[in-house]
C-alpha cells in the first residue's frame, strides 16, 4: 500500500476515535451530572447514623471524586466540541494534566479501597443504616461503575502525561490537603470521618496514610503504562496493517 493510502487509513482510524470519545465524553458527563444532583438532593433529607453534618459531603473521598469525575468528563465533553484551535489546544492540556494526574488514579483508589474494606467489614467504611439513605444504584455509580468508566476513557482516547516528578508532587499536594481536611473534621468535632480511621494508633495513621499515597502513586504509574502501551501498540499495529 502507498505512503498517501497509509497516511489515509491513519486519518481515518484517529477521525473514528475521535467521534467515539466524542459520544463517551457527553454520554459519561451526563450520567455523572446525574448521580451529583442526585445525591445533592439529598441535603434536605435527615442523616442516618453514620453520617455527620460537618464538612458535608465534601469530607468524603468518594464525593470529592463524584465531583473531580463530573468536571473532568465535562471539559472532555467541551474540549471535543470546541472550535476554537488555540483554547482547544489549552483544554486539552488541561484535560490531559486532570485525567492522568488526578481523575484515573484517584478514581481507582476510590473503588479499589472501597471494595476492599467493604469486604472486610463494611461497618468500617460504609454502615448498613446507610443503606436507607443512599440507594444502591447511587453505591455502585460513585464505587464501582468508577472504575469500567475509567478503562473506557483509556482505550477511547489517548492521553499526553506530564514528566512523572511534576505529577507525583501534585498529586502528593492534593492528598495532603485532603489528610489535613479530615484530620480537621476529627479534631472539630471528635469524630473521624470513616470509622476504621479510629482503629489506628497515631504511628498506625501514618503508616496507613503512607500506604495510600503508594497505593494512588501505583495506580498513576498504572494508568502512564496503559495509556504508552495500548495506544502505542494500536498504532504500530494499524501501520503494520495498512502495509
Amino acid at each position: 500500500m502507498s505512503e498517501t493510502n497509509i497516511r489515509i487509513s491513519v486519518k481515518d482510524t484517529f477521525r473514528m476515535t475521535s467521534t467515539l470519545g466524542r459520544v463517551y465524553h457527553i454520554a459519561v458527563f451526563g450520567w455523572y451530572a446525574l448521580v451529583l444532583k442526585s445525591l445533592i438532593a439529598k441535603d434536605g433529607e435527615e442523616l442516618p447514623p453514620g453520617i455527620f453534618v460537618y464538612g458535608g459531603p465534601w469530607k468524603y473521598l468518594t464525593f470529592l471524586n463524584l465531583v473531580l469525575q463530573t468536571v473532568f468528563f465535562g471539559l472532555a465533553a467541551v474540549n471535543d466540541l470546541h472550535p476554537g484551535k488555540t483554547a482547544e489546544k489549552t483544554l486539552g492540556r488541561l484535560k490531559d494534566f486532570l485525567f492522568s494526574v488526578f481523575a484515573f488514579p484517584v478514581g481507582m483508589f476510590v473503588v479499589l479501597l472501597f471494595w476492599s474494606i467493604f469486604a472486610y467489614d463494611r461497618e468500617l467504611v460504609y454502615p448498613a443504616t446507610i443503606d436507607t439513605f443512599i440507594p444502591p444504584w447511587i453505591n455502585h455509580a460513585v464505587h464501582t461503575f468508577v472504575l469500567p468508566v475509567l478503562l473506557g476513557e483509556v482505550l477511547v482516547q489517548p492521553h499526553t502525561y506530564p514528566q512523572t516528578k511534576n505529577a507525583l508532587a501534585a498529586l502528593g499536594a492534593v492528598g495532603s490537603a485532603y489528610l489535613s481536611w479530615i484530620v480537621w473534621v476529627y479534631l472539630s468535632v471528635g469524630i473521624w470521618v470513616y470509622p476504621l480511621l479510629g482503629y489506628f494508633s497515631t504511628a498506625g495513621l501514618v503508616g496507613f496514610f503512607f500506604f495510600n499515597m503508594t497505593v494512588v502513586t501505583s495506580l498513576y504509574l498504572l494508568g502512564d503504562k496503559l495509556n504508552s502501551h495500548f495506544w502505542s501498540k494500536g498504532t504500530k499495529k494499524m501501520t503494520a496493517k495498512a502495509k
